[in-house]
Protein backbone atom coordinates (compact mmCIF):
# COMPACT_ATOMS: atom_id res chain seq x y z
CA UNK A 1 0.00 0.00 0.00
CA UNK A 2 1.09 3.38 -0.99
CA UNK A 3 2.46 5.66 1.70
CA UNK A 4 1.62 9.81 2.49
CA UNK A 5 4.47 11.82 2.30
CA UNK A 6 4.78 14.45 4.94
CA UNK A 7 7.34 17.63 3.93
CA UNK A 8 7.66 19.66 6.76
CA UNK A 9 8.43 22.80 4.90
CA UNK A 10 8.95 27.11 5.17
CA UNK A 11 12.42 26.65 6.09
CA UNK A 12 12.71 28.62 3.38
CA UNK A 13 10.04 28.32 1.21
CA UNK A 14 12.32 27.98 -1.83
CA UNK A 15 13.88 25.03 -0.46
CA UNK A 16 10.54 23.28 0.30
CA UNK A 17 8.75 23.85 -3.62
CA UNK A 18 12.58 22.40 -4.66
CA UNK A 19 12.56 19.14 -2.71
CA UNK A 20 8.82 18.99 -3.87
CA UNK A 21 9.71 19.78 -7.90
CA UNK A 22 12.66 16.84 -7.07
CA UNK A 23 10.05 14.40 -5.23
CA UNK A 24 8.05 14.48 -9.00
CA UNK A 25 10.95 14.44 -11.06
CA UNK A 26 12.50 11.22 -9.05
CA UNK A 27 9.43 9.14 -9.20
CA UNK A 28 8.75 6.79 -12.21
CA UNK A 29 5.54 8.12 -13.50
CA UNK A 30 3.96 7.99 -16.75
CA UNK A 31 0.43 9.60 -15.62
CA UNK A 32 -0.70 11.79 -12.52
CA UNK A 33 -2.03 8.85 -10.93
CA UNK A 34 1.43 6.89 -10.74
CA UNK A 35 2.32 9.91 -8.40
CA UNK A 36 2.43 9.88 -4.40
CA UNK A 37 0.15 11.76 -2.33
CA UNK A 38 2.22 14.37 -0.72
CA UNK A 39 1.28 16.47 2.29
CA UNK A 40 3.36 19.68 2.45
CA UNK A 41 3.01 22.39 5.67
CA UNK A 42 4.98 25.14 4.53
CA UNK A 43 5.99 27.48 7.64
CA UNK A 44 8.26 30.44 6.83
CA UNK A 45 7.01 31.34 10.45
CA UNK A 46 9.82 28.67 12.55
CA UNK A 47 12.03 31.13 14.18
CA UNK A 48 15.51 30.47 12.32
CA UNK A 49 17.35 27.80 13.59
CA UNK A 50 21.20 28.91 13.36
CA UNK A 51 20.06 31.69 15.47
CA UNK A 52 18.71 29.65 18.22
CA UNK A 53 21.48 27.48 17.86
CA UNK A 54 24.10 30.80 18.07
CA UNK A 55 22.08 32.00 21.17
CA UNK A 56 20.57 35.04 19.58
CA UNK A 57 16.91 33.64 18.62
CA UNK A 58 13.88 32.10 19.65
CA UNK A 59 13.21 28.24 20.01
CA UNK A 60 12.20 26.34 16.51
CA UNK A 61 11.71 23.62 18.61
CA UNK A 62 7.74 24.03 19.35
CA UNK A 63 6.97 25.28 15.59
CA UNK A 64 8.88 21.88 14.54
CA UNK A 65 6.76 19.80 16.41
CA UNK A 66 3.35 21.39 15.91
CA UNK A 67 3.73 21.08 11.99
CA UNK A 68 5.13 17.87 12.66
CA UNK A 69 1.68 17.02 14.45
CA UNK A 70 -0.19 18.46 11.80
CA UNK A 71 1.26 16.57 9.34
CA UNK A 72 0.54 13.09 11.42
CA UNK A 73 -3.16 14.58 11.66
CA UNK A 74 -3.87 14.63 8.04
CA UNK A 75 -2.48 11.69 7.11
CA UNK A 76 0.92 12.05 7.03
CA UNK A 77 2.57 8.21 6.83
CA UNK A 78 6.55 9.67 7.14
CA UNK A 79 8.15 13.07 6.96
CA UNK A 80 10.88 14.70 5.72
CA UNK A 81 12.50 18.30 6.09
CA UNK A 82 13.98 20.74 3.90
CA UNK A 83 15.96 22.14 6.27
CA UNK A 84 19.52 20.52 7.15
CA UNK A 85 19.80 22.97 10.42
CA UNK A 86 16.54 21.89 11.83
CA UNK A 87 17.73 18.02 12.55
CA UNK A 88 19.26 19.46 15.06
CA UNK A 89 16.52 18.46 16.59
CA UNK A 90 15.30 15.27 14.82
CA UNK A 91 15.06 13.20 18.00
CA UNK A 92 13.02 16.13 20.14
CA UNK A 93 11.04 15.95 16.96
CA UNK A 94 10.29 12.33 16.50
CA UNK A 95 9.54 11.47 20.86
CA UNK A 96 6.28 13.53 19.78
CA UNK A 97 5.06 11.60 17.17
CA UNK A 98 4.54 8.25 15.95
CA UNK A 99 5.11 8.21 12.75
CA UNK A 100 9.11 8.15 11.05
CA UNK A 101 10.84 11.68 10.53
CA UNK A 102 13.01 9.99 8.20
CA UNK A 103 16.46 11.71 8.23
CA UNK A 104 18.20 13.54 5.66
CA UNK A 105 21.40 13.62 7.62
CA UNK A 106 21.25 10.22 8.33
CA UNK A 107 20.22 8.90 4.44
CA UNK A 108 23.31 11.28 3.14
CA UNK A 109 25.66 10.17 5.80
CA UNK A 110 25.10 6.41 4.00
CA UNK A 111 25.01 7.21 1.00
CA UNK A 112 28.41 8.97 2.00
CA UNK A 113 29.57 5.86 2.99
CA UNK A 114 28.43 3.96 -0.10
CA UNK A 115 30.32 5.76 -2.12
CA UNK A 116 33.66 5.22 -0.05
CA UNK A 117 34.32 8.62 0.44
CA UNK A 118 36.90 9.06 3.23
CA UNK A 119 37.03 13.51 3.37
CA UNK A 120 34.10 15.87 2.09
CA UNK A 121 33.99 19.55 2.06
CA UNK A 122 30.75 20.87 3.91
CA UNK A 123 29.11 23.48 3.05
CA UNK A 124 26.33 24.91 5.55
CA UNK A 125 24.85 27.15 8.09
CA UNK A 126 26.95 28.06 10.85
CA UNK A 127 24.01 26.70 13.01
CA UNK A 128 24.30 23.34 11.10
CA UNK A 129 28.13 23.69 11.79
CA UNK A 130 27.74 24.94 15.41
CA UNK A 131 25.19 21.92 16.13
CA UNK A 132 27.45 19.03 14.96
CA UNK A 133 24.67 18.18 12.68
CA UNK A 134 26.85 16.51 10.36
CA UNK A 135 29.33 15.76 12.27
CA UNK A 136 27.96 12.77 14.29
CA UNK A 137 26.67 11.21 11.37
CA UNK A 138 30.12 11.33 9.70
CA UNK A 139 32.78 11.10 11.93
CA UNK A 140 30.82 7.60 13.50
CA UNK A 141 31.34 6.12 10.19
CA UNK A 142 35.04 7.03 9.63
CA UNK A 143 34.50 10.45 7.17
CA UNK A 144 36.58 13.49 8.02
CA UNK A 145 35.00 17.30 7.24
CA UNK A 146 36.58 20.00 5.75
CA UNK A 147 35.33 23.58 6.16
CA UNK A 148 35.70 26.89 4.76
CA UNK A 149 38.14 28.88 6.67
CA UNK A 150 36.25 31.71 9.28
CA UNK A 151 36.52 34.39 6.66
CA UNK A 152 34.64 31.94 4.01
CA UNK A 153 32.16 30.74 6.33
CA UNK A 154 31.19 34.29 6.72
CA UNK A 155 30.80 34.91 3.00
CA UNK A 156 28.92 31.44 2.87
CA UNK A 157 26.26 32.73 5.23
CA UNK A 158 25.76 36.14 3.28
CA UNK A 159 24.93 34.15 0.31
CA UNK A 160 22.67 31.78 1.55
CA UNK A 161 20.87 34.88 3.54
CA UNK A 162 21.53 37.74 1.66
CA UNK A 163 21.94 35.27 -1.17
CA UNK A 164 19.56 32.80 -1.77
CA UNK A 165 16.90 33.28 0.89
CA UNK A 166 16.48 37.11 -0.51
CA UNK A 167 16.06 35.62 -4.09
CA UNK A 168 19.29 36.87 -5.30
CA UNK A 169 20.18 33.54 -6.69
CA UNK A 170 22.93 33.90 -8.81
CA UNK A 171 24.91 36.26 -6.80
CA UNK A 172 24.24 33.60 -3.78
CA UNK A 173 25.48 30.77 -6.37
CA UNK A 174 28.57 32.89 -7.47
CA UNK A 175 30.16 33.24 -3.65
CA UNK A 176 29.18 29.57 -2.88
CA UNK A 177 30.19 28.01 -5.76
CA UNK A 178 33.94 30.23 -5.45
CA UNK A 179 34.62 29.10 -1.50
CA UNK A 180 33.04 25.39 -2.86
CA UNK A 181 35.97 25.31 -5.34
CA UNK A 182 38.49 26.10 -2.77
CA UNK A 183 37.02 22.79 -0.77
CA UNK A 184 37.10 20.71 -3.31
CA UNK A 185 41.17 21.14 -3.74
CA UNK A 186 40.88 19.74 0.03
CA UNK A 187 38.47 17.02 -0.12
CA UNK A 188 36.95 13.69 -2.01
CA UNK A 189 33.13 15.51 -2.27
CA UNK A 190 31.20 18.15 -1.58
CA UNK A 191 28.24 18.25 0.52
CA UNK A 192 25.43 20.58 -0.48
CA UNK A 193 24.99 21.27 3.17
CA UNK A 194 22.05 23.77 3.45
CA UNK A 195 19.09 23.80 1.31
CA UNK A 196 19.81 26.93 0.27
CA UNK A 197 23.09 25.66 -1.58
CA UNK A 198 21.56 22.97 -3.25
CA UNK A 199 19.15 25.20 -5.02
CA UNK A 200 21.65 26.78 -6.42
CA UNK A 201 24.88 24.20 -7.50
CA UNK A 202 24.73 22.00 -9.91
CA UNK A 203 26.82 18.25 -10.32
CA UNK A 204 28.30 19.66 -12.95
CA UNK A 205 30.67 22.30 -11.15
CA UNK A 206 33.16 19.98 -9.80
CA UNK A 207 35.66 17.49 -10.67
CA UNK A 208 34.52 15.48 -7.45
CA UNK A 209 30.93 13.86 -6.49
CA UNK A 210 28.38 16.77 -4.99
CA UNK A 211 26.23 14.85 -2.88
CA UNK A 212 23.22 16.86 -2.43
CA UNK A 213 21.00 15.90 0.75
CA UNK A 214 17.97 17.47 -0.85
CA UNK A 215 18.54 14.87 -3.99
CA UNK A 216 18.99 12.04 -1.65
CA UNK A 217 15.90 12.29 0.85
CA UNK A 218 13.72 12.89 -2.49
CA UNK A 219 14.77 9.23 -3.82
CA UNK A 220 14.34 7.69 -0.47
CA UNK A 221 11.35 9.85 -0.16
CA UNK A 222 9.82 8.22 -3.60
CA UNK A 223 10.92 4.64 -2.65
CA UNK A 224 9.07 4.67 0.53
CA UNK A 225 6.13 6.26 -0.54
CA UNK A 226 6.20 3.91 -3.24
CA UNK A 227 7.57 0.75 -1.62
CA UNK A 228 10.25 0.59 -4.63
Amino acid sequence: MEKVIGILGGMGPLATVELFRRIVLKTPAERDQDHPKIIIYNNPKIPDRTAFLLGKGANPLPYLIEGAKKLEAWGADFIIMPCNTAHFFVQDIQREIDIPLVSMIEETAGKLESLGLKKVGLLATDGTIKGMVYHRALLSRGIEIALPDKEDQRKVMRAIYEGVKAGNLEWGREIILRIAKKLEKRSEGIIAGCTEVSVVLRKGDFGVPLVDPMDVIAERAVKLALEL
